[in-house]
């Protein structure tokens, strides 16, 4: 199984954040068409109680390579990573890894 992780930095705002992630960003997720599952965590802090370095997680995880490749090539896949411009003001890393 392959996984995509985004990790979005602290927005400028996080309650329009919230209001966008959850109204207009995830809906486009769901629309991609081989995606096994998605979770989104939003961070709380680190187990010394230090702010943590990121405000929230999303994984989207697919079957293998070949799946993930066409989900994030299709239309919704490319209109799903386009929609991060307009929310996430405090930045996105996108990572990709293999779960074992």
């Amino acid at each position: 199984m392959q996984k995509v992780t985004v990790l979005y930095g602290h927005p400028t705002d996080p309650e329009a954040f919230e209001k966008y992630y959850r109204d207009n960003h995830m809906p486009l997720v769901a629309k991609m068409k081989g995606l096994a599952k998605a979770e989104t965590t939003k961070m709380l802090g680190n187990p010394d109680g230090s702010p943590p370095e990121y405000y929230r997680m999303a994984e989207l995880y697919f079957t293998d390579a070949a799946q993930m490749q066409a989900a994030m090539g299709s239309p919704e896949g490319q209109a799903t990573a386009t929609d991060l411009a307009n929310f996430a003001t405090g930045g996105a890393k996108v990572i990709i890894g293999i779960v074992e």
